[in-house]
């Protein structure tokens, strides 16, 4: 009962304070209802007064707490409020059959694939599952709807020729110093663009990146980015702090859109399909294993919370499972 009155006091403060004060705010909470008793009342008649709209804002108000970042917030709110719009019946009446028919039809009316029927039974799961939680629902109705089993194909990564040719389609050393940073570290390109200029140390050809959750850990880079970057950053006539800006006046911090945007032009240039941020940290997780390093480790580098997470990630070289076989095998 404490719990579900914190969530609802970070519910309401969530709108006026930072990630930060929010996370403060419930370890004071916490300590401070240590000493007090909460009583729930005889009479349900507030709980069965929250709508719809009000559970799915706790939630969102619970997962932001988390460290969940917004571009997950806003990906949660719009999945669950399309299934709130489409069964238009309160949260506490969906059942198991609901959502299974829910799923169905969505598949069917889009032509949906099964990964993204199942992020959706993901959501809905982490949903109901906070519902039953803060008791508000006796049971999950996504309990008896088990993952969907999907197809895993072999994505590819980039050669070490690959590589090579977009070094060579580079116009400009700050794509060339980005290209390196992203092959050499297997960041993610969120993590790239947050860096700034003072979070790079040279010495130790190292950098803190603040990973999913507002984790941080450290990611090196080697002596190839490392002269890059110093170039790059020598050329420089501007005063942002942030280590990739815009080639234009007035040399703003690079996003998102603009990495995936440059990297694609290059690919272009040097005849190349599919190249994206996410193909490099793909190739440096798959090379890692490849040579021999403990997939332990390749986690850390990765920042990824579970292992098998690091193990979607990395192929099985061929050749290597070729070689193996000879070997033990004969």
């Amino acid at each position: 009962m404490k719990d579900k009155v914190i969530t609802e006091i970070q519910m309401r403060m969530s709108r006026v304070l930072s990630q930060v004060q929010l996370t403060e705010l419930t370890q004071v909470l916490s300590a401070v209802f240590q000493s007090v008793e909460v009583v729930k009342r005889t009479d349900n008649t507030i709980q069965e007064s929250i709508d719809n709209v009000g559970l799915l804002k706790m939630f969102l108000s619970a997962k932001r707490v988390e460290g969940c970042s917004d571009k997950s917030l806003k990906y949660y709110e719009s999945t669950i409020q399309m299934l709130l719009t489409k069964s238009d019946i309160p949260i506490r009446e969906i059942d198991t059959d609901n959502l299974r028919g829910y799923l169905s039809d969505y598949q069917k009316e889009r032509k949906s694939g099964k990964v993204t029927i199942d992020n959706m039974r993901r959501i809905f799961s982490s949903f109901f599952g906070w519902l039953e939680d803060e008791d508000y629902i006796l049971k999950s109705p996504v309990r008896r709807i088990h993952k969907i089993k999907t197809d895993k194909p072999i994505k590819e990564t980039l050669s070490d020729e690959s590589l090579e040719l977009l070094r060579d389609s580079c116009t400009e050393i700050r794509d060339l110093a980005m290209i390196d940073l992203l092959a050499s570290t297997g960041m993610r390109v969120g993590e790239l663009v947050g860096l700034d200029q003072a979070d790079i140390n040279f010495h130790e050809r190292e950098c803190v990146v603040f990973g999913k959750g507002g984790s941080e850990r450290l990611v090196y880079f080697d002596a190839r980015t490392k002269i890059h970057l110093m170039t790059y950053l020598e050329s420089r006539t501007d005063e942002n702090s942030a280590l990739f800006v815009s080639l234009g006046k007035p040399h703003e911090r690079l996003l998102i859109g603009g990495v995936e945007t440059r990297l694609r032009e290059i690919g272009k240039k040097a005849d190349l399909q599919k190249v994206h941020p996410h193909k490099f940290r793909r190739t440096l997780a798959t090379r890692a294993i490849d040579k021999g390093m403990p997939i332990e480790q390749v986690q850390h580098l990765l920042g990824h919370v579970k292992i098998d997470t690091t193990m979607h990630y990395a192929m099985v070289n061929q050749a290597n499972v070729k070689n193996s076989h000879r070997k033990f095998i004969g």
